[in-house]
């Protein structure tokens, strides 16, 4: 467990991520995180955008229906 202090950034308020922190996000400076609650009412941080995953399983979904279609036209 890391603790995080709030701070003052302009007229927002932030968190400084230590670095063993982002090692084991794999992110480094500029990359987007994403914060999402859990459906216990958590909160957690992630570089995953849960939005391009709900896209990637349709698109899956997809490629497995047309399977046949797509490799024909791969050709």
């Amino acid at each position: 467990m890391s603790q995080l202090k709030v701070r003052a950034v302009g007229n927002s308020l932030g968190v400084v991520l230590p670095k063993e922190v982002l090692a084991r996000l794999n992110v480094k400076d500029g990359d987007m995180l994403f914060l999402t609650e859990a459906p216990d009412g958590s909160m957690r941080i992630t570089p995953y955008d849960p939005a391009f995953d709900a896209q990637m399983q349709v698109a899956r979904e997809g490629m497995g229906k047309y399977r046949n279609a797509l490799r024909k036209l791969a050709k």
